[in-house]
């Protein structure tokens, strides 16, 4: 990254709260709309990483380390996830993936 390159990250919204199951599933609860998302592993690991402020290049960096997945599939996989994160309210609005 650049000197001058912004770090883009998206930030979970302060009004939601996450459940990790054993199985590493997990929920997402909007505090505001009173609704809530399951999560599979993968989104729920997504979830954490946005939660460490990563950007989501760097969380598709670490799918990447994580598990045996083209960089591609990767890729569409957060901005499919963040999309849905997006749609349900769940992240600040300064996101832009």
């Amino acid at each position: 990254m650049q000197q001058n390159e912004k770090r883009r990250t998206c930030l979970r919204a302060s009004h939601v709260i996450a459940t990790e199951f054993e199985d590493g599933s997990g929920v997402l609860i909007n505090l505001n709309s009173k609704k809530y998302i399951q999560l599979n592993k993968t989104a729920m690991l997504i979830w954490r990483y946005l939660e460490r402020e990563l950007s989501p290049e760097e969380v598709t960096r670490e799918l990447c380390s994580r598990y045996v997945v083209a960089i591609e599939h990767a890729q569409r996989s957060v901005m499919a996830t963040l999309n849905t994160f997006r749609q349900y309210d769940l992240l600040q609005e300064n996101c832009e993936p």
